[in-house]
């Protein structure tokens, strides 16, 4: 008797544990739907009213099928980002993919218990319960909500589970908008990752051909900088086209209604230099016969591209300081001050650290020009780029000297592909414009290059400027381009030249042509 009402005041007792915990279960539901908020305090209760040592809420995305611990009691950040199962996989999978609940009492003694948090490693888990219940929302699963308990004989695991399934019931619909929001934001990421990337792709300035990574890096400094009013320094090697960099910032930027002056500061004396960029007064030197605006006043309102600014001398880099800082000037021999509105862009193929070292360039204006650098790489650093210049060059100088070039030759693809270029794009286009000169087939061939690009290891042939050495290698042009056509059949490329199979056999062995390179 004494017995029965022992247990009967301990059933008693847990009914009214577990009508508190549900109780609190449903205000912190009132107050949120914010899964943190909500299971957080439910888990933190689970441990105090109810024994259970350990608890989580692992979620299903949908998209990916992997399931993660949402939120832990008992784990630590660590442990919690480690808690990561597909369907089906483990205890926690198993109950997502079958929709029962779990019991385990001795977790030590189920194999698919997989302690994937390491959170039980350091216990004897032959002590340690672990309990797991789905959470349904109608008939789909979203998510599990699990605990762990020290093992009791006189604890009805059932029971526990049964508690688990109410109060997963009571938050599937806070569990779904916290699914949802996760979900969309991870779409949000992607697309604004996508939108991003088409972004990077779809911002390059209609004048400068190139697609390389060092170019796309180059687009994306012109993009951020076009609108704003900060100075722009240019730095690269001659013929890289830092000119066109400068044409592309003034013409993104708001100031692209107004005018875009340009002056070459390595192209004129430092008298002339002088006047050219700050006017003059009628009769300041000998033949100013009358007053003349400078290239500063002119730019008013725009920009002004001063190129080759490490080779402005002494005495025009203290007046261009000036001007940066203040914007205001004289003009050569007049008292009046003239305030502008200019936007600077400089471009320099020189070393201005060295010269400032040197005391060749100011300090202080290297600083005030330096406000926004970009560099632009050399050709032989982006070659990926060489044949999209190539193909512009060739339409561009085909269609001024109305020829029909319809491609350029694999070998000569080759040595284009093969050269330094330390003359960079403005060679790559005096190149090409002398081979379109010179080319009267349709084809632009290796020999149509200049000297300097007709090296002996890739044309297959050392050049004695005899007429056999000539007919080698434009036999050898015709074989490759053939191969090209037919994708590295032989067969088909002997059709291709009204010849034998056997006979371009041995002149692909003789010419060392590897055939297999053009197969798709």
């Amino acid at each position: 008797m004494e017995k029965r009402e022992q247990q009967e005041a301990t059933l008693k007792s847990r009914e009214m544990r577990e009508l508190s915990l549900l109780y609190e279960v449903s205000q912190a539901l009132g107050r949120s739907l914010n899964i943190r908020e909500v299971v957080g305090p439910v888990l933190n209760a689970l441990a105090e009213k109810m024994g259970m040592t350990r608890g989580t809420l692992t979620l299903l995305n949908r998209k990916s099928g992997e399931m993660y611990i949402e939120v832990a009691h008992g784990l630590s950040e660590s442990q919690r980002k480690k808690g990561r199962y597909q369907i089906g996989e483990g205890v926690t999978g198993k109950v997502v993919k079958t929709g029962k609940p779990a019991i385990v009492p001795h977790i030590s003694d189920e194999p698919l218990f997989l302690d994937r948090t390491g959170s039980r490693k350091d216990l004897h888990k032959t002590d340690i319960s672990y309990l797991c219940v789905p959470i349904k929302l109608g008939r789909e699963i979203i998510g599990a909500l699990s605990a762990d308990r020290l093992f009791d004989e006189t604890v009805s695991l059932k029971e526990d589970v049964r508690l688990l399934s109410i109060i997963a019931s009571m938050v599937a619909q806070a569990v779904r908008l916290r699914q949802q929001t996760q979900e969309e934001r991870e779409l949000l990421i992607q697309e604004n990752l996508r939108l991003q990337t088409e972004l990077k792709e779809k911002f390059q300035p209609a004048n400068i051909i190139g697609k390389s990574k060092g170019m796309r890096e180059v687009y994306q400094l012109i993009a951020q900088v076009s609108n704003s009013t900060a100075n722009v320094l240019i730095r690269g090697e001659s013929g890289t086209g830092k000119e066109l960099i400068a044409n592309a910032i003034h013409f993104n930027s708001q100031r692209a209604s107004k005018p875009l002056v340009k002056v070459n500061c390595a192209a004129l004396p430092e008298t002339v230099l002088e006047s050219e960029l700050f006017g003059h007064e009628k009769g300041a030197f000998t033949g100013a016969t009358s007053m003349r605006k400078g290239r500063f006043e002119l730019s008013n309102g725009g920009t002004i591209f001063l190129d080759e600014v490490g080779d402005l001398p002494p005495m025009v880099q203290i007046r261009l300081l000036r001007v940066l800082q203040e914007r205001e000037f004289e003009r050569v021999g007049g008292t009046q001050t003239m305030k502008i509105d200019v936007r600077v862009i400089a471009a320099t193929n020189r070393n201005l650290e060295e010269l400032m070292t040197q005391g060749k360039f100011r300090e202080d204006l290297y600083y005030r020009l330096n406000v926004f650098p970009i560099y632009v790489p050399p050709l032989r650093e982006r070659k990926s780029d060489i044949m999209l210049l190539s193909d512009f060059f060739v339409e561009r100088y085909a269609l001024a000297n109305n020829k029909m070039i319809q491609r350029i030759c694999t070998h000569a693809i080759d040595m284009l592909m093969s050269y330094h270029w330390p003359g960079n794009v403005r060679e790559l286009e005096n190149c090409i414009e002398r081979a379109v000169l010179l080319s009267n087939q349709g084809v632009i061939y290796g020999y149509h290059l200049p000297l300097t690009l007709q090296t002996p290891s890739y044309s297959g042939t050392i050049q004695y400027g005899t007429l056999q050495g000539e007919l080698d290698r434009y036999e050898r042009d015709l074989i490759i381009d053939a191969l090209k056509t037919s994708q590295g059949n032989m067969a088909q490329a002997a059709i291709i030249l009204g010849t034998t199979e056997r006979i371009i056999g041995l002149r692909v062995q003789k010419y060392n042509i590897d055939f297999k390179r053009f197969r798709t």
